[in-house]
């Protein structure tokens, strides 16, 4: 009888190379590349400037007031840069032809100035948000809302930073 040839691949041998795969699989999900940050859509680059920041998410689309549709409500001077309350409420609609999609709230003057982006369905009823943001010194504050047909309208605050909420340098 010929004797059958088993390969020397062994149960705990093969366990231990899935557990290497997932593991390499998993941290090369978690560690971004440099190409993953430079042509990833939507990505900010590291220290990213404002000009860059509005071009990157809003291309070559003009900004439309939003003073008699947008509330903006934050404090005029922050003690506390890392902990400034702020409320954006919008009167436009969130559901119809024509609707509000997101609420972008943009930081002038941080290192990565979009500080935060929220969507919305009909589902939502209306378009307000509530929330803490940091900031890095005094800088304006702006929130953009963006409509389900490209519509951008933009409001904006002045706030005094007294201590800065980031352990980053900002912008000058």
């Amino acid at each position: 009888m010929a004797a059958i040839n088993r390969p020397s691949f062994g149960r705990r041998e093969f366990l231990r190379a899935a557990a290497a795969a997932g593991i390499a699989a998993t941290l090369s999900d978690l560690v971004p590349s440099a190409t993953a940050q430079t042509t990833g859509v939507g990505m900010p680059l590291p220290d990213e400037l404002i000009e860059a920041t509005l071009k990157r998410l809003f291309g070559n689309r003009t900004f439309q007031r939003g003073d008699d549709m947008i509330k903006l409500e934050l404090p005029l001077i922050a003690e506390d840069g890392g902990n400034v309350t702020i409320t954006v409420d919008s009167t436009l609609p969130v559901s119809g032809a024509v609707a509000v999609s997101s609420i972008f709230i943009i930081s002038e003057k941080n290192r990565r100035p979009m500080l935060v982006k929220f969507s919305f369905t009909p589902e939502c009823g209306r378009a307000f948000v509530s929330t803490a943001i940091r900031l890095a010194t005094t800088t304006d504050v702006r929130a953009v809302v963006e409509m389900n047909d490209g519509t951008l309208y933009a409001v904006s605050k002045h706030v005094r930073v007294t201590i800065s909420g980031c352990d980053m340098p900002a912008q000058s």
